[in-house]
């Protein structure tokens, strides 16, 4: 059965953890899984963990700025 690994930033609200574990387990359901199978891990880093392009997110600053949802 499907494990779904799903990497944020670290702050994101219970309700948008919620809102991303409805719509993937539905979009597995939706093609025959059931929902019961489907298994989600969210990993949460700090921007201070996280690099794009040789830089960290918490040193990029228009990243710097975002907040998680």
């Amino acid at each position: 059965m499907p494990v779904v690994q799903v990497s944020v930033w670290a702050g994101m609200s219970q309700e948008s953890k919620r809102r991303i574990v409805e719509g993937i387990t539905k979009v597995f359901e939706d093609i025959g899984i059931p929902k019961e199978a489907v298994e989600i891990i969210i990993y949460e880093a700090p921007k201070t963990n996280w690099a794009t392009g040789g830089k960290l997110h918490s040193e990029i600053e228009r990243l710097a700025k975002i907040k998680a949802p």
